[in-house]
């Protein structure tokens, strides 16, 4: 968080399942788009929030099985629990906020006298929500009863059923919206309050998110019927939120188009690379635009022809030099030059290439240091490392890569045949 000194010009706050992540998309080519807009045009000055139902393991489940960017804010466990950053720090003053009014051993109990209530797995109870699977028409009798007794007892509390099964029982200060709240008010009095914020959502649960003042808001096209009967009572007539025609991250990317939040589109649908210009110097749109040539390449879906590798090659050093994660040295040129024999190597397959973190700093006047993540989806297997690219401004030339240096990522260490990383 401390990466932004001064407001983010945008922050976009995500449900998961179904907003973010297509389930129905085995390619996830919604989610690598948002992924390649969010690197090349809104990392360095913008904030990443996911706000899911999901509990923390659940949500660590689901970032090894889909290309997820890493967030700036997690809001797991629908809105009770808040953490920043990559290694999930949590927020105590959240936690405090939470207790009011609330007793898990008394919701426990009261919860065990309906027969209609199938408790959930245990990575799903967590300290501030207590969770259940109901039928759809049981559902409102049971929350209705449940609340009374509940409020008998002296808690204060919030039921939300969505997804067309799920009972969540939060204490009433809790919830995606209130969550949300909490982190625009303590944003406020640091003096960082976004400039804009977009909500983004699909089912039941993410209707309090655009119920904040002063938030964009997007149902993705396959929204659930809970969401748009909640929208046709409650918000009709709010020109700031609107229901996408595409689904899941490609409803994200139409809504930050529509409200003109900034730039919407990605490096992913502009077809040929040597025309994906950014406006200014971007040595973080560099990195992002070149895996991505790399990926069609071994895909096979750009042409293999010499003015790509010319062009490649004009734009390294003479003297640049590639570190690969073994620690083996070689000339980046000589790397280039390699790229030939690889041509469609992956053509057919399920290959992907993304990166994520893509943080770009102005060492010296006209030098720039960029650090990222650098993933290789290949069929099931996925591999990682960690890299630093120098970039150098020459007239005339643009940036001119000089030195590309990784290392594996925990995970990638473990390998046995690290052969095929070109790059």
């Amino acid at each position: 968080m401390e990466r932004l000194t001064s407001p983010a010009r945008l922050m976009i706050v995500s449900d998961l399942d179904h907003t973010m992540v297509d389930h129905h998309d085995p390619e996830n080519l919604s989610l690598l788009r948002f992924n390649s807009l969010w690197e090349h045009a809104y990392r360095h000055d913008s904030l990443l929030v996911f706000s899911t139902g999901r509990s923390p393991t659940l949500y660590k489940e689901l970032r090894k099985e889909k290309p997820l960017l890493t967030p700036d804010v997690t809001i797991m466990s629908v809105g009770t629990e808040i953490t920043y950053g990559n290694s999930m720090v949590p927020d105590h003053g959240w936690v405090d906020t939470l207790n009011n009014k609330w007793d898990l051993g008394v919701v426990k109990e009261e919860t065990g006298k309906f027969s209609e209530l199938t408790l959930q797995a245990e990575t799903e109870q967590r300290p501030h929500k207590v969770s259940f699977y109901v039928d759809k028409s049981k559902a409102q009798e049971v929350t209705k009863e449940l609340s009374q007794r509940l409020e008998k007892r002296g808690l204060d509390v919030k039921i939300i059923y969505s997804g067309g099964m799920d009972l969540d029982i939060l204490p009433q200060g809790a919830g995606k919206g209130q969550a949300l709240a909490y982190l625009l008010k303590k944003f406020k009095s640091e003096g960082k309050l976004p400039v804009n914020t977009l909500a983004c959502g699909d089912s039941g649960n993410d209707a309090e998110l655009f119920s904040i003042p002063d938030v964009y808001g997007v149902m993705v096209s396959n929204a659930q019927e809970e969401l748009l009967k909640w929208h046709a009572e409650n918000a009709r007539d709010n020109p700031k939120v609107i229901h996408a025609k595409e689904r899941c991250a490609g409803g994200i990317i139409q809504a930050v188009g529509e409200f003109k939040l900034g730039p919407n589109l990605s490096p992913r649908d502009v077809s040929d690379f040597l025309e994906c210009k950014a406006e200014n110097v971007n040595p973080g749109h560099e990195v992002v635009k070149f895996f991505l040539f790399y990926e069609r390449w071994r895909r096979g879906e750009v042409e293999n022809s010499e003015a790509y590798i010319a062009s490649l090659k004009a734009s390294c050093h003479p003297g640049g030099v590639f570190v690969h994660p073994s620690g083996a040295e070689k000339s980046l040129i000589d790397t280039i030059d390699e790229l030939r024999k690889y041509h469609g190597d992956k053509q057919g397959k399920k290959f992907r290439v993304w990166v994520d973190q893509v943080l770009a700093t102005e060492t010296t006047h006209g030098t720039w240091i960029v650090k990222l993540d650098k993933f290789e989806q290949s069929g099931e297997e996925r591999r990682g490392c960690t890299a630093s690219v120098k970039f150098t401004a020459k007239e005339g030339e643009g940036l001119v890569w000089e030195r590309v240096e990784q290392s594996w990522s925990e995970e990638s260490k473990l390998k046995d045949d690290n052969s095929s990383w070109i790059i």
